[in-house]
């Protein structure tokens, strides 16, 4: 299977906050730049987090965009919204000690998430050879992982490890393997 991934356009939301899966609006201007910026097949069939920042440029791509939450965000629990300087240091090394199987702020683990994120891929597996994507860059990496063949808690594990910089608007091809 072929599949496009395109990262959002960048949420309007002050630098330095943990947003997660806080459902936030496109800063201005940046859904007209992304849109200049991509260009992609046309016919594909287009999935999209229902999150505002991915959801309106799904809905500019095509008047038929498939709307899953599977594809949203890693959950942060309490630490959605707060400064990423005001979360507890031990907190932040407890994270960073296990990746997988930690729940920030008490929210979803990165295991819980590449397990949504894999049903999703078989899903999609099944019904079409190509697609578009559009999500965050949490599910990118996660959907990089599982397009590679790796099982959910190795997904989660590589997806951890990843670089996290992929800028907004940013395309990812993953070619069938």
């Amino acid at each position: 299977m072929k599949l496009i991934l395109v990262r959002h356009p960048q949420p309007l939301v002050a630098p330095g906050f943990c947003y997660g899966s806080t459902d936030l609006a496109i800063a201005p201007g940046q859904l007209e730049q992304t849109l200049a910026a991509l260009q992609l097949p046309a016919g594909l069939p287009i999935y999209s987090s229902p999150l505002r920042r991915c959801a309106e440029l799904a809905a500019r791509l095509t008047p038929t965009p498939h709307y899953d939450s599977r594809l949203v965000e890693m959950h942060f629990g309490a630490w959605e919204m707060q400064p990423w300087d005001s979360i507890p240091r031990a907190d932040i090394d407890a994270w960073a000690a296990d990746m997988v199987h930690y729940h920030p702020g008490g929210g979803e683990s990165v295991l819980q998430m590449a397990e949504r994120i894999s049903a999703f891929y078989r899903d999609v597996q099944r019904q079409h050879a190509q697609a578009i994507i559009i999500c965050h860059a949490g599910a990118m990496r996660l959907l990089s992982a599982c397009h590679a063949g790796l099982p959910p808690a190795a997904m989660g594990l590589q997806a951890a490890q990843a670089a996290h910089q992929i800028a907004y608007g940013a395309t990812l091809t993953l070619n069938p393997v």
